[in-house]
């Protein structure tokens, strides 16, 4: 993904979650091949639909403006849980996605409480 189609692809991951009911984005990143989001989404938001719509409204906005570039998603997504106590550290990992694959730091690990 070339920064110009990042910068699309992320705009339309940010409108597609503004206008989706129950859904709050909290940050979005990636490197050229992947992107990650941090969402909360209430319970009757389904994952697999949203990540559907999400992956249907990128594509469009993406093919319809670069014709050379167009989107062709990887089957499937993954998902990671996490409480609201890792939410800045969740934050800062998305934002850093580039350094980290750089580094070769790519692996999310959440420090274990107490109480987990």
């Amino acid at each position: 993904m070339t920064p110009e189609v990042e910068e699309t692809v992320h705009n339309a991951i940010v409108e597609k979650c503004r206008m989706t009911e129950g859904v709050f984005l909290h940050e979005v990143g990636g490197t050229e091949t992947h992107v990650h989001i941090a969402v909360s989404i209430d319970s009757k938001v389904l994952i697999s639909n949203l990540i559907g719509e999400i992956k249907g409204s990128v594509s469009h906005e993406v093919n319809s403006t670069f014709m050379t570039h167009p989107v062709n998603w990887k089957r499937g997504y993954g998902v990671v849980s996490f409480g609201k106590q890792d939410l800045i550290f969740v934050l800062a990992y998305i934002k850093n996605q580039k350094i980290h694959h750089q580094r070769g730091t790519i692996s999310l690990k959440l420090e274990q409480t107490e109480d987990d």
